[in-house]
């Protein structure tokens, strides 16, 4: 055996391989990434109670956070969804315009001039781009400054609303709104829902309710002024809401509060008038400059800065309107002939005027002028003549010789609107004021005005009430008098004598021929004026005598029309009728009248130069007091008293009803000429007397054994 390996070579590790292993361990191998040597995880630290709090609120807000973007996500697809379908069911602008359930009666007087309105007044549709950019930019710069930025609600300015409203010490919905110009126009709009009678007993609660600030009705309300936004342009939104906005004094829009404030339209208003209409949207009652100017004048200051501050006007025409506000024209207040024009509501048919649906237009028959005439002189004999503190009332009624009406006041109360109307609604008893109705009866059946009739005691048994012995109001007899005397001076002896000789029923036909409706007495005190009428009907059966004998029935509407519409759907339904008397026999009944004046119990009535007849009344105890008188134009009447019917003290028809009528008519008459009175004088000498001393007596018997039977 040989020796173990003491004598070998050492091996070489070359020589183990191959050539080829050899040529292949030559190439160099490639270099191995070293791998990822895996951190050791950090030894957990224990939580105390303070990191397991945090760590649980953590997950809450995270869980909160997440249902929140989640929920908000939802709910913004659910309201962009009901913003798209709302505008999908809006209408054309065009029919959002006016949305007035009733319509508005405009009158004008026999000059063609607006003087009254009656509803709410929409002068037809103005745009965006037609009003005057000085209304335009004030209507922007006062109510919403980012109105062409926004998308119809502006979040920072309802944040803003309800600082402030917190800041007051309100709820966050009470005080401002934070509403953008779009809500207002879906708000004047009521969100699409039309007025329905079986909802609303009026439009006045159709508009309170629409009004009416909920957190619902602010959600509903931001949806629809974002559809609107969708669906029109912001000249088209804006257009609405200068149309539908309510400006005060019965006005629709900024087109009728325009013309009836300034009398212009509004593409012509200049930058203290703009200031003044943007300035009734916060309250136009409360601002309206009919209502009280100066509070109007303050606030339009308020959006005159508003429009410097944005830019709109300059320094020096911000500091122009402030200078010269902006005045109303005469008419604007409307309560020019209140009591006339209520009183021409009332005559005409009520679906034309107080339920009417349309624009209505009635030219009536009154006259500016002598209204102011009218009202000044019932002013200044309150004023001089009344003792302060009198409760007494007065009403004046003036009218052409046709019955149409030219002026009325139905009391002091010349402001007033739809109250008591004392010249059409008052009955009271006339008094001697009857008595030209007896008279004209008389001449009628052949006496004449110079004829002698006896003034003297008498009584006469009337059945059921006993004895009646009626007195002259001076307590005193004169014998015998003529027919002229006897009126001139309000004799009543005579004045029965003369009722019971031609018949009661004639005096009645004729009373009741000229107008005078009310049931008439029955007794021979109907002579006496026992029986009631109004101011209006008394003063249109005088103008019946002024006329030539024809009745009247006295009127203040000419036509009816609707706006843009030039065809009369009315007339007047008034004027001269049927013949009551010979024209002869009113034109000597005129004559006698006008010595009532002359030289009777009217003279307080008498204007130098003009020829003037009249007749003075007063009933028992002083209840009321009448005066009506007429030149060759006008008829006017006036009573006065008190609405409970209690005596004046010392106040006839001839004294202060009297000098009413007087101050009335020289103010009337002013600057007009003179004209004579239609009258048939009889001669000087006097006739022989209607009766004898013994007719009378007998008359008398004969009337007391008809009473008797």
């Amino acid at each position: 055996m040989s020796k173990s390996g003491k004598n070998r070579p050492p091996l070489v590790a070359d020589n183990r391989y191959s050539r080829r292993a050899e040529q292949t361990a030559k190439k160099p191998e490639p270099k191995k990434k070293s791998p990822k040597k895996r951190r050791s995880p950090a030894p957990r630290k224990r939580r105390g109670p303070i990191g397991m709090i945090l760590a649980l609120f953590g997950g809450i807000l995270r869980l909160i956070w997440g249902t929140i973007w989640r929920g908000g996500a939802i709910v913004a697809l659910i309201i962009a969804g009901a913003v798209w379908y709302k505008s999908t069911t809006l209408p054309d602008m065009a029919e959002l315009i006016d949305g007035r359930a009733r319509g508005s009666v405009t009158m004008l007087d026999r000059n063609g001039r607006e003087f009254a309105w009656r509803g709410d007044q929409f002068a037809g549709m103005i745009t965006a781009e037609s009003v005057s950019p000085n209304l335009r930019n004030a209507v922007v710069a006062t109510e919403d400054k980012r109105f062409y930025s926004h998308f119809g609600v502006s979040p920072r300015g309802v944040l803003g609303a309800i600082r402030s409203n917190l800041r007051s010490g309100n709820g966050p919905l009470s005080g401002s709104g934070g509403s953008t110009i779009t809500q207002q126009t879906a708000k004047l709009l009521c969100q699409g829902q039309p007025f329905d009678r079986t909802i609303w007993e009026s439009e006045a609660a159709y508009e309170a309710d629409c009004r009416q600030t909920t957190l619902w009705r602010k959600i509903t309300e931001a949806v629809y002024a974002m559809s609107m936004e969708l669906e029109y342009t912001k000249d088209e939104i804006l257009t609405i809401y200068l149309n539908r906005a309510y400006l005060g004094a019965g006005t629709r829009g900024f087109e009728a509060a325009s013309q009836r404030y300034f009398g212009v339209s509004s593409s012509e208003v200049n930058p203290a008038q703009a200031a003044l209409l943007a300035g009734l949207l916060k309250a136009p009652s409360s601002y309206a400059p009919t209502s009280n100017l100066q509070r109007s004048w303050d606030r339009a200051s308020v959006v005159v800065g508003l429009m410097e501050d944005q830019g709109y006007i300059t320094a020096a025409q911000a500091q122009d309107a402030l200078n010269n506000p902006a005045q109303i024209v005469s008419n604007a207040r409307g309560r020019e002939g209140g009591y006339f024009a209520d009183w021409v509501m009332d005559s005409g048919p009520s679906y034309f005027t107080d339920d009417t649906t349309e624009d209505v237009i009635i030219s009536t028959t009154f006259d500016p002028k002598i209204q102011q005439a009218a009202e000044d002189a019932l002013a200044w004999v309150f004023e001089n003549k009344v003792k302060e503190g009198s409760n007494a009332q007065a009403a004046i009624v003036v009218m052409s010789a046709d019955g149409a009406v030219r002026a009325m006041v139905g009391g002091r109360e010349l402001t007033s609107g739809g109250s008591f109307n004392r010249a059409t609604q008052a009955l009271r008893q006339t008094g001697s004021l009857f008595k030209p109705f007896v008279f004209a009866a008389a001449l009628e059946l052949g006496h004449r005005p110079m004829e002698i009739i006896n003034d003297a005691p008498m009584c006469m048994n009337i059945a059921g009430s006993g004895e009646w012995c009626p007195q002259n109001y001076d307590r005193q007899f004169k014998g015998p008098i003529t027919l002229t005397q006897a009126l001139q001076e309000s004799r009543n002896i005579p004045t029965i004598l003369l009722s019971e000789s031609v018949g009661r029923e004639a005096v009645r036909s004729v009373a009741n021929g000229f107008g005078l409706s009310a049931e008439l007495a029955q007794g021979p005190a109907l002579a006496l004026g026992v029986s009631e009428s109004t101011p209006l009907e008394m003063t249109g059966a005088y103008a019946g005598i002024l006329n030539g004998g024809s009745s009247v029935t006295p009127y203040g509407m000419n036509e009816l029309r609707l706006r843009r519409d030039d065809t009369p759907l009315m007339g007047s339904g008034g004027g001269i009728g049927e013949r009551v008397i010979r024209e002869e026999n009113a034109r000597k009944l005129t004559w006698m009248m006008t010595q009532v004046v002359e030289h009777g119990t009217g003279q307080r009535a008498r204007i130098d130069g003009w020829q003037i007849a009249g007749k003075s009344g007063t009933t028992q105890a002083l209840r009321d007091a009448w005066f009506i008188g007429f030149t060759a134009d006008y008829v006017t009447g006036v009573w006065m008293g008190y609405d409970d019917n209690t005596p004046m003290s010392g106040v006839t028809g001839g004294s202060l009803p009297a000098e009413i009528w007087h101050e009335t008519m020289v103010r009337v008459l002013e600057d007009m000429v003179p004209l004579p009175l239609p009258t048939i004088a009889p001669s000087s000498e006097p006739a022989g007397p209607v009766m004898s001393d013994a007719e009378a007596e007998n008359l008398i018997n004969l009337i007391l054994r008809e009473l008797q039977r």
